[in-house]
């Protein structure tokens, strides 16, 4: 029996890992990887203390930081199901069974998908949804970024220092990321913005060759030979339906990061809370750790 149980160990989990541990608790932490969707981020520039760090080196900043406590870690595990059985919350995966007096839910987003011919045909074989991964394999040719938003952008401003031609492929009428984003891409000689563009299906035979899209009411056809989705996330909580969630699946929070199942709380990405960024998500997954803390000395177990 554990006091908390955390699920997820990207800046939200992390952090609700180092106070948890700070605060003395019998802790678990359960993830399936570790940095979260940091890990895949290129420059970081937002976050205090840090004029300038790459997504990777941060995310190794926080595990670093993680691993100086004895903090018992599954990795490589996805929590499968988590309920509340009268005192205990039960988290389940694929190799056992965890029980503690208290969890928080730090699960994160994942890639969204296109849903469109060619999409899982082709995945890993010219189609990836890590830029940071996958970037450096398509040095000189022509690339597709699917999105409009802050990961799009910066999916697109990392490739055009390697890629011969980068298109931008938004599906809106205007890009909806940071203006500065926004400038650097408009500037690059060798990137091109599409807006009202929908991608329709991914071409080629053993690997990519081409992407058709709707743009404007036309079809045509990009010749590329990596396409990047970044066409937004959508939040880890399947495993959790016994807790409210809004429209979009995001875990609806209180300003103490309580969900509606007393005992479990929730922090970062997963949540309703407004803005996702890194900084945000690690002070969610603080606050989250001090109320956990705090419902645990408050409550009377049986």
């Amino acid at each position: 029996m554990h006091d908390l149980i955390i699920i997820g160990a990207g800046p939200a989990g992390i952090t609700a890992a180092v106070y948890a541990a700070r605060k003395r608790l019998n802790l678990l932490v359960v993830t399936r990887d570790i940095g979260g969707q940091t890990a895949y981020s290129g420059e970081v520039t937002n976050y205090t203390g840090y004029q300038f760090i790459s997504g990777p080196e941060l995310a190794a900043k926080f595990e670093e930081h993680l691993r100086k406590f004895e903090i018992e870690l599954k990795e490589g595990e996805e929590a499968l199901e988590i309920t509340k059985r009268g005192d205990k919350v039960l988290v389940k995966t694929a190799k056992g069974l965890y029980e503690a007096r208290s969890a928080i839910i730090a699960s994160g987003k994942c890639s969204r998908e296109l849903g469109v011919p060619g999409e899982k045909e082709f995945k890993n074989r010219g189609l990836t949804y890590c830029v940071t991964c996958d970037g450096p394999l398509f040095s000189g040719k022509k690339v597709a970024v699917i999105g409009g938003g802050n990961s799009a952008l910066d999916a697109a401003v990392q490739l055009m220092r390697i890629a011969r031609q980068v298109y931008l492929i938004n599906n809106t009428a205007a890009l909806s990321g940071d203006e500065v984003m926004q400038d650097k891409v408009r500037a690059a000689a060798n990137a091109e913005i599409l807006n009202n563009a929908r991608v329709s299906a991914i071409l080629g035979d053993k690997m990519v060759k081409s992407i058709r899209i709707k743009r404007n009411g036309r079809e045509e056809t990009l010749e590329v030979e990596g396409v990047f989705v970044e066409a937004g996330l959508i939040p880890n909580s399947r495993f959790a339906p016994g807790i409210e969630r809004n429209e979009m699946g995001e875990i609806k929070v209180s300003s103490r990061n309580e969900t509606s199942v007393p005992g479990i709380f929730a922090a970062g990405d997963v949540t309703d809370v407004t803005e996702k960024q890194i900084i945000i998500a690690a002070g969610e997954g603080a606050k989250a750790a001090l109320s956990a803390f705090k419902y645990l000395m408050q409550h009377k177990f049986q």
